[in-house]
């Protein structure tokens, strides 16, 4: 009898081909969240795979015997009661790679559309573009260049490396900071033509890479308490910005708002959120905020690089 994959939230066609190569039977049916242990139970599955719209809590676990493995296509597992399943005897594996360029793309692409205004532009023009051509012209005249400005990164784990990978390539200066590294990492990357490119990320005090970066990223897992509030805003330089693409709570929304009204801050970008999948109208109608639905893995190449990672590793474990 083959082993039953249940992905609950999906999973790419490519993980399901190699699943199915393997022997396995894979179900891409999406269960609603109260009726998941009876589908488990009813259809005897050995694999639960997730994304971030189902959870798997203690009752779940203790009550489906079938389970072997429990997924999660990403990174942060905070919808998982990950050491309960452990203890249980259940693996629980995620893939923590795989959306890593992905994440630093888009906040790269934030990074852009904030110095040139491309993300309040995109919603002017299509209201006044023909009538005051000359006004928003003038209003968009003073954007910014990237390259030659600091970007600090706070958390230096795989996606904030390769936030650096893409800002030295850019050409800004790189500044990091993470209480979990102690020695300056060193990226690399190679070029279209073959070259690999080796670059020290320095490694700074948080203080410092407030008060130096014109740019400060956010690249942490969920914790417990802000890594940037009203105290941190107020230290970073004025204009700077502000780019959260890690987890929601982790920044202080409402001394955010504040920073930009007083104009401390020149833009923040925003692709997580405290309250989701019910963001605050506050932050929806900021034009100084560019926003996005909590996207950052949400790329087809990422996606299958999740499904193939699964894939992998449930063979692996099953044999």
């Amino acid at each position: 009898m083959s082993n039953k994959v249940l992905a609950n939230d999906g999973i790419s066609q490519t993980g399901v081909d190699k699943l199915k190569a393997a022997g396995y039977e894979v179900i891409t049916t999406n269960v609603a969240q109260d009726q998941l242990q009876d589908y488990i139970n009813k259809n005897e599955i050995n694999v639960l795979l997730v994304r971030s719209a189902t959870t798997v809590r203690q009752e779940l676990i203790d009550n489906c015997p079938s389970l072997k493995i429990i997924g999660r296509g990403g990174v942060g597992m905070d919808n998982i009661d990950v050491e309960y399943a452990r203890q249980k005897g259940l693996k629980v594996i995620n893939t923590p790679a795989a959306s890593s360029a992905s994440v630093a793309e888009l906040v790269f692409a934030h990074l852009y559309g904030g110095v040139r205004f491309l993300h309040d532009s995109n919603r002017i023009m299509p209201l006044e573009g023909d009538s005051n051509f000359k006004g928003l012209k003038k209003a968009y005249a003073k954007g910014v260049e990237l390259r030659g400005k600091t970007i600090g990164i706070i958390g230096l784990g795989r996606i904030g490396q390769e936030v650096a990978i893409i800002a030295a390539g850019v050409g800004m200066n790189v500044i990091a900071h993470d209480s979990f590294v102690e020695k300056a990492p060193t990226v690399s990357w190679k070029l279209f033509d073959g070259q690999e490119i080796k670059v020290e990320i320095p490694l700074v005090e948080k203080s410092y890479l407030l008060k130096n970066s014109d740019f400060v990223t956010l690249h942490v897992p969920d914790q417990k308490g802000y890594v940037l509030g009203k105290k941190e805003f107020e230290m970073m330089k004025k204009g700077a910005a502000v780019v959260n693409a890690a987890r929601g709570g982790v920044l202080d929304e409402v001394a955010l708002v504040d920073a930009l009204d007083n104009e401390h801050l020149s833009f923040a970008a925003l692709d997580v959120f405290e309250k989701e999948p019910a963001p605050e109208v506050i932050l929806m109608m900021n034009s100084k905020l560019s926003l996005t639905p909590h996207i950052g893995a949400a790329t087809n190449e990422a996606q299958d690089r999740i499904g193939t990672e699964l894939a992998d590793q449930i063979i692996a474990i099953m044999g």
